[in-house]
């Protein structure tokens, strides 16, 4: 059963059939060949979505939405840039300290992507960067989005794994911070090798200025983030909560939603959440299969007599990961993966929230590898260009990534240290 399941979930992949569709497909053709109830498709199709911490991917996801249109993201922009901007390559900079700071509410990359890009990507190419090393640029940073909390990857592995989505959300700002750093390093030591960026101080506004501007656009990632943190409402709450200050915030404050708005964003984020439920239904029924078939037992004895220590473990999961981030949608590599994957690196004493971060840190980078990079296509959409055309500028940003998950793997203190610091 389980080699026709992966044989005809390859096929499709070979075939460009959706993700999604793949997944259910190889899991229909499961209980065929098991001779299983048919309602249990529709059964564990259900209870895959039918939890609670999973009612923040809509939220979070409209959020953002919201930020985009109302204002909200074009004032962290001048905000940030009023930081960063004033040196050569600040713009670059800007991008992607600008991504950081909106993840700290949106949870997607997709949804920074859009927002973020359809500002600093016209912006860059004004100021003379090429077009496809602005598009390169914003697909990179936005991957900050499922890194920095909240994430919806890391909801998703807490619901998988079972584990504190709390505590995922607190460690992952280290690993955030070390990534965010080490792009603003390299674009800045990129731009003063290529002579790019030396006016990208002109027009900027100043420190004051922008942060009054700015004033409501940054209070709410501390509301959020120091309501999850201060006990006041659980992560799903905040989802809502942030929903609700960003509708405020754009059509009071800022006034720039108005009523008939409101029906293209909602549409819009009901599509992208469905998307994303559709492959979690689907992951969860393959996943629920594969258990019963003793797969991930099986896994896991393989790798522990094969991989004898923690650091070929990690080396050897992180090479895996990376492979199947560039073919596999990220949340249904994490559904399905989680569950195999965890018990193996407790086995190793890899705290299951260091393992989480690894899992969803290496599988972001499969949003901005080919062939099925999520932000890749986005930003290719904004910036109005081929995928083909972004790959070379793509490559260094890769490797700098790369760079910091080898640190994120073996330096437990990066994600643990603040999690530690609040929780025990």
């Amino acid at each position: 059963m389980t080699t026709a399941m992966l044989v005809t979930m390859l096929l499709c992949f070979a075939l460009t059939v959706s993700v999604a569709v793949s997944i259910g497909l190889s899991a229909v053709l499961g209980i065929q060949i098991t001779g299983a109830n048919k309602l249990l498709i529709v059964k564990e199709m259900f209870g895959s979505i039918n939890k609670f911490p999973l009612a923040a991917i809509p939220f979070f996801i409209l959020a953002g939405n919201l930020m985009e249109g109302g204002g909200i993201s074009r004032r962290l922009v001048e905000f940030a840039r009023s930081i960063v901007g004033g040196v050569q390559g600040g713009l670059p900079m800007t991008c992607v300290l600008t991504c950081m700071i909106f993840a700290a509410v949106s949870g997607s990359s997709v949804a920074t992507t859009f927002a973020i890009g359809a500002i600093l990507i016209p912006a860059l190419v004004r100021h003379g960067y090429p077009n496809n090393y602005a598009a390169a640029l914003q697909a990179t940073s936005a991957e900050l989005g499922v890194i920095i909390p909240p994430s919806i990857p890391m909801i998703l592995y807490g619901v998988s794994a079972e584990v504190s989505i709390g505590e995922l959300f607190i460690a992952g700002f280290g690993p955030g911070l070390l990534i965010g750093g080490a792009l603003m390093l390299f674009v800045w030591v990129y731009c003063k090798f290529k002579g790019w960026g030396k006016q990208d101080g002109d027009g900027r506004l100043g420190f004051g200025t922008a942060t009054m501007k700015a004033a409501w656009a940054l209070a709410m990632p501390v509301i959020i983030l120091g309501g999850i943190y201060g006990g006041i409402f659980t992560p799903t709450e905040a989802s809502a909560v942030a929903v609700v200050y960003a509708l405020v915030v754009g059509m009071v404050i800022y006034r720039e939603i108005k009523p008939s708005d409101l029906l293209p964003i909602l549409k819009k984020s009901a599509i992208s959440s469905s998307v994303i439920l559709f492959i979690i239904a689907n992951a969860g029924l393959f996943a629920f299969l594969i258990t019963r078939a003793g797969v991930p037992d099986a896994i896991g004895q393989w790798l522990t007599s094969v991989l004898d220590s923690p650091f070929w473990f990690l080396l050897g999961v992180n090479a895996a990961l990376f492979v199947i981030g560039m073919f596999i949608e990220t949340s249904a590599s994490i559904i399905v993966l989680a569950p195999i994957l965890a018990p193996v690196a407790a086995h190793f004493g890899i705290d299951p929230v260091h393992f989480g971060i690894i899992m969803v840190v290496n599988l972001a980078l499969g949003m901005i590898t080919p062939p099925f990079g999520v932000n890749l296509f986005a930003a290719c959409t904004v910036a109005r260009i081929s995928l083909d055309r972004i790959i070379p500028y793509l490559l260094p940003f890769v490797l700098v990534v790369l760079g910091c998950l080898m640190v994120i793997s073996y330096v437990p203190w990066v994600s643990l240290g603040l999690r530690d610091l609040v929780y025990k």
